[in-house]
């Protein structure tokens, strides 16, 4: 019997890029054959889940869940996979900065049997079409060098690649346990999959910048860094 894949888009005023976005997974999807829904996981305003429920009439595979206040990507990406259906279940930018063709090297590994399969944007097979701005590199280094130190995650040497998936039971495990609201839940995953001895296969993929990032760098940066801890240490969030 065939399998089922669940592609989970989280947003924030995503209105310019998430047409295009679910375009080009809806027609991979069905070019490829498979049996698919998209989950549109949309705070803010700007229109974002009104385009994206316009696109579901006229196919009823994308669904669209959210509100105007922010939650954040660990929220939306939470509520996602409690309605999740499919055999599998992944999240991806909703600009796009993973093309999802880069899903043809995540699937075998996920038919192979691992629990969690997730893109990353270092080593030399991975391929970088547009880089961020160089203030921006020298951030992500930086706390690199302390997520890595606080959570002890050094096997994994790209947490924050938006292009992850699961097995369906994976996936439905670990966010039942996930509190994180904001953007280091790709670390707290990586976290949990660890305790629970998940098997989690890297792959290099190709990625871009938009040019353009919902991440406040000093309140955005000081909440990362409280939440690491909490990812370590435990807490409430």
């Amino acid at each position: 019997m065939k399998k089922s894949i669940t592609l989970i888009l989280p947003a924030y005023n995503e209105k310019k890029t998430i047409g295009q976005t679910i375009l080009e997974a809806a027609a991979y999807f069905e070019s490829h054959n498979f049996q698919y829904e998209i989950i549109v996981s949309a705070d803010g305003n700007d229109g974002t889940r009104e385009l994206a429920e316009e696109m579901g009439f006229n196919n009823p595979r994308i669904h669209v869940m959210g509100q105007v206040e922010r939650h954040g990507k660990g929220y939306g990406i939470r509520q996602a996979v409690l309605a999740a259906q499919g055999d599998y279940i992944g999240f991806s930018d909703a600009d796009n900065k993973t093309p999802i063709s880069e899903f043809d090297k995540i699937f075998p590994l996920l038919e192979q049997g691992f629990e969690m399969v997730i893109g990353s944007r270092a080593g030399r097979e991975a391929v970088i079409e547009r880089y961020q701005p160089w203030f921006r590199q020298i951030g992500s280094r930086g706390f690199g060098l302390l997520m890595h130190t606080v959570t002890g995650l050094w096997e994994f040497q790209d947490t924050q690649c938006g292009f992850k998936f699961f097995q369906g039971f994976a996936a439905r495990n670990l966010f039942a346990r996930q509190k994180i609201n904001g953007y280091m839940v790709d670390v707290e995953i990586l976290y949990l999959a660890r305790l629970m001895k998940y098997k989690v296969a890297q792959v290099p993929v190709r990625w871009r910048d938009d040019g353009d990032s919902r991440l406040q760098l000093v309140r955005g940066n000081i909440q990362n860094v409280q939440d690491l801890f909490r990812i370590r240490f435990g807490g409430k969030n």
